[in-house]
């Protein structure tokens, strides 16, 4: 697979220029609509296809976090064979009261998976949520790794960070487009 046609396709899909207010607080000029490179089927597809390598051999189970990386864990799953688990930021009250609905994760190798890491914020809650469940998280998977200080906080506690793209590839990639 060629991952600059691949960067090249995420930049056209979801590329979006104005004053956008992140997650984290910080303001940025640029944004990435995750949403829209998930609900573009063949993007997704190729998305997918290219993630099958970055997991670990040892992987039991992708943990999909809330709410945008559950179309990236399907996909994974579905290339990939792994069980998927869908990660609720807070554990609903009513029901089955999970953090994590669909594959068990107590006692098996789980893999994170997000769809944009930025200061690493949602990963650390919900790793460490996870943790507390009885799964054993030392991997995360992400699309876009948009600035390496979120890298480093993860590092922190022990998780190894697998990207497919850093932010300057798809900005780079922007500039072939244009």
């Amino acid at each position: 697979m060629n991952l600059s046609n691949l960067a090249r396709e995420i930049y056209e899909v979801a590329h979006l220029t104005g004053s956008f207010t992140l997650r984290s607080g910080q303001v940025s000029q640029e944004y990435f609509d995750k949403y829209q490179f998930e609900a573009e089927p063949r993007v997704l597809d190729r998305i997918s296809q290219a993630l099958v390598g970055l997991i670990p051999e040892r992987i039991e189970v992708l943990a999909g976090l809330e709410m945008g990386a559950v179309p990236i864990a399907t996909a994974l799953s579905l290339k990939s064979g792994i069980p998927a688990a869908f990660v609720r930021k807070k554990a609903k009250a009513y029901g089955t009261a999970k953090l994590a609905e669909g594959a068990a994760i107590n006692g098996k190798r789980v893999c994170v998976i997000e769809d944009v890491i930025t200061t690493g914020g949602q990963v650390l809650l919900s790793t460490q949520d996870l943790r507390e469940a009885g799964a054993i998280v030392e991997d995360v998977i992400c699309v876009i790794e948009r600035d390496p200080e979120g890298r480093r906080k993860l590092e922190e506690i022990g998780l190894h960070v697998h990207t497919l793209f850093k932010m300057e590839d798809l900005i780079e990639a922007g500039k072939i487009t244009s």
